[in-house]
């Protein structure tokens, strides 16, 4: 009976030290799995993010190459008109000195007209230049701008695509690890299982030998108090007989 109650308290050790180390196990393969899941989070945001700044480049990239391709061609417009300006310029001193060696009024007036249609044309061509520089310089303007958003979407996106090697190898370490723990949790739970089953059986066998002694006592118990009982009804007995 005492070995068994000995043993017992030694079971409910064995016991008590299984189950701490499953719930450690099971600790550990949680904070592992936590790690897992929110690598794959993680990446997955990292991926969503970077898709969307490549929509958003493919965007900018668009509007940037319609910017540039209007540039472009205001730049041709004005160096066309700049040409033509020249030619008018030169046009023009040339009707002034015929202007100026006319032979008769048929001859200035005639030189007059041409001078102030050339003048006309001047002022358009140079007002025409005016207005396409101020548009281009808006343009470039506009064209910076969305260079540098460019630049800054793709610098974000270097930034992002550079932590993905090590989001993907935490995932890795973090899955070989949740599976090395899951096994160890199995092992140590079989332990505690085990470590119950036998608390239980010598438990159980305790209780049986418990009983059995109570009910030892008890059948020693009567045996005791029933020759007591025949001794005194013989001295009744005898003390009548007497009597009589």
């Amino acid at each position: 009976m005492a070995s068994l109650e000995k043993l017992i308290i030694k079971l409910r050790q064995n016991k008590q030290k299984a189950t701490n180390l499953r719930k450690k196990a099971e600790r550990q393969l949680q904070q592992v799995r936590s790690i897992e899941k929110r690598s794959s989070s993680g990446l997955h945001s990292i991926d969503r993010k970077i898709e969307y700044e490549k929509e958003n480049v493919t965007d900018v990239s668009g509007v940037l190459n319609q910017k540039t391709a209007q540039l472009e061609s205001i730049g041709r417009l004005v160096a066309a008109a700049n040409e033509r300006l020249i030619r008018e310029k030169e046009t023009l001193g040339e009707v002034e000195q015929e202007l100026e060696f006319a032979k008769n009024p048929e001859e200035e007036n005639y030189a007059k007209s041409r001078l102030s249609v050339i003048r006309d044309h001047i002022l358009e061509l140079e007002f025409e230049i005016k207005n396409r520089e101020k548009t281009a310089k808006k343009i470039a303007e506009e064209v910076a701008k969305y260079n540098e958003v460019k630049s800054k979407i793709s610098t974000q996106i270097q930034k992002q695509s550079k932590s993905k090697p090590t989001l993907r190898e935490t995932i890795s370490s973090s899955h070989k690890e949740a599976a090395k723990f899951a096994k160890e949790l199995e092992q140590k739970t079989k332990a505690e299982e085990s470590a119950k089953k036998a608390l239980e059986k010598v438990s159980l066998r305790l209780q049986l030998l418990a009983k059995k002694q109570k009910s030892v006592k008890k059948a020693t118990k009567k045996k005791s108090k029933t020759p007591t009982k025949k001794a005194t009804k013989k001295k009744s007995k005898t003390k009548k007989r007497s009597r009589l």
